[in-house]
């Protein structure tokens, strides 16, 4: 999929690399290849670079966001996806470079504009972060 079409975010704030797994309407797998040149790592502990959850919990709304704008069709490609909400964010373990992020997320329902999505984050099939969140597109 081409994640850049799909959503407006771009460089350094594009948190995912590719999408992988995509069940339309339902679930996705978006894969983040954290690496050491990323901005964030120059100022976040330069000592033990460590990637902020609040970034990790934003691969997760990226990652929903194309699966919504894969689910609506090309007339959503591009358009803005705002949180409204954020519930029971966890933060299990430290992500680094070297780090491959596998952001899970899932459906847990829709309305209208508005959908709302269970996350996790893997690396190495360990979770290191999860929370469950909606969004409002912008139509």
């Amino acid at each position: 999929m081409r994640i850049m079409e799909a959503i407006p975010h771009r460089y350094p704030f594009l948190l995912i690399d590719r999408m992988v797994d995509i069940t339309l309407g339902q679930s996705a797998v978006g894969i983040k290849n954290v690496t050491v040149n990323e901005p964030h790592f120059q100022g976040h502990f330069p000592a033990r670079p460590v990637m902020p959850g609040v970034l990790i919990i934003e691969a997760m709304a990226q990652t929903a966001a194309c699966l919504v704008v894969l689910t609506l069709g090309p007339a959503f490609e591009g358009k803005l996806v705002y949180f409204m909400t954020i519930d029971g964010a966890k933060f299990r373990r430290p992500v680094g470079p070297g780090d491959q992020l596998r952001i899970h997320v899932e459906k847990e329902r829709s309305r209208a504009n508005v959908w709302k999505f269970k996350g996790i984050a893997r690396v190495d099939g360990v979770s290191v972060a999860e929370a469950t969140f909606s969004a409002m597109i912008m139509g």
